[in-house]
């Protein structure tokens, strides 16, 4: 076989760190601070952001769907602390019961899950296309959020010492072993991912849903609780964002989140997910997201329009595609080859 296209395969694998390299070496030259440590570890803090929603979005796009409401359950979840937080919960007979900040996270969490399963069932049961279900879900989770508290926002969340709810600002803002929270949540679950689909038989079957949705039936897979549980953390992940995001600014607002759903996308296509399904990993998608980050926050300290941001990262994804179907093509031709090689050399074997 030729050594060129094995080259190039490895080049086309690699594509996704070799233009965070080129990102990091532009902006290196361009801005005088961009290296410094300092701004590294602020940088990374917002990768986090979007590293956590491409975790979920990753295992929903193998599977051959596609999550559009990420952003908007991050920004309802935000306000369902914000509430939980300020207001409390509402019973009888004028009684509240506030929560403290675990109890908080613990309820937000599994309000996004929730919503995520909705999604999931929406999808299984019956039989809604992912793209019409999730975008769907976008509008609801939004309107929802903007209805939650009339359109405003919950502000200061610091709580009160005396109902015990302090502390909540340590999710976004603390840190550990001199790193934010939010970075140790988006390597957690960076494992987590990675674990799943390579380790376990969920993983397995991740992949073949992806691969072929029929196939996999006949084989037995549980396509319906496959699908439920991808999306259902797709929502754990946005809610984790929304909850961060509150705690960073202090502050529960409805439009938390928007269009945060195109970086997820953007930085999974980017880590060479196939749209299509059936291809992908979870470290490549988190690359993806150093990209897409790294490239908008030096954008941003150079100073460059935020118009011209949101062209340049339509750009940066359109290549992406494309370089993803190049790579296909060229990997189904390497694969002809070897086939035409071992029947070549079968052919020619002495007996």
């Amino acid at each position: 076989m030729n050594n060129k296209y094995m080259i190039y395969m490895y080049l086309l694998k690699a594509r996704t760190f070799i233009a965070l390299l080129l990102v990091i070496a532009f902006f290196s030259v361009m801005v005088p601070n961009f290296l410094t440590a300092s701004n590294l570890l602020i940088m990374t803090q917002h990768v986090a952001i979007t590293g956590l929603l491409a975790v979920g979005m990753t295992l929903v796009i193998i599977t051959g769907g596609i999550d559009l409401s990420v952003g908007a359950v991050a920004g309802i979840c935000g306000m369902v602390a914000g509430a939980l937080l300020t207001s409390g919960l509402p019973l009888w007979n004028d009684n509240v019961i506030f929560f403290n900040v675990p109890e908080v996270i613990l309820c937000v969490a599994i309000f996004g899950i929730i919503l995520g399963f909705i999604n999931g069932s929406v999808i299984t049961r019956f039989g809604v296309a992912p793209f019409i279900c999730t975008l769907g879900m976008m509008y609801v989770a939004r309107g929802s959020a903007l209805l939650f508290n009339d359109g405003s926002t919950y502000s200061n969340l610091n709580g009160i010492e005396a109902l015990g709810n302090t502390g909540f600002s340590i999710l976004g803002s603390g840190t550990l072993l001199g790193v934010y929270i939010p970075i140790w949540l988006m390597i957690g679950f960076l494992i987590l991912g990675y674990w799943l689909t390579t380790k376990t038989p969920l993983g397995r079957y991740i992949y073949a849903i992806g691969g072929n949705e029929s196939a996999a039936r006949l084989a037995g897979i549980p396509i319906a609780k496959v699908k439920l549980f991808v999306y259902a953390f797709s929502g754990l992940c946005a809610a984790l964002v929304g909850l961060i995001i509150a705690s960073q600014l202090h502050t529960s607002h409805p439009m938390t989140g928007n269009m945060f759903e195109m970086d997820a996308i953007g930085a999974t296509v980017l880590g060479g997910t196939a749209l299509a399904g059936g291809r992908g990993r979870v470290s490549g998608s988190i690359i993806g997201a150093f990209v897409i980050v790294f490239l908008a926050d030096g954008m941003v300290m150079m100073g460059v329009s935020d118009f011209w941001q949101m062209v340049i990262k339509g750009v940066v994804i359109v290549t992406a595609v494309v370089v993803d179907q190049f790579q296909q093509k060229l990997q189904n031709k390497v694969i002809l080859m070897r086939r035409f090689e071992e029947k070549h050399s079968v052919a020619h074997t002495p007996n």
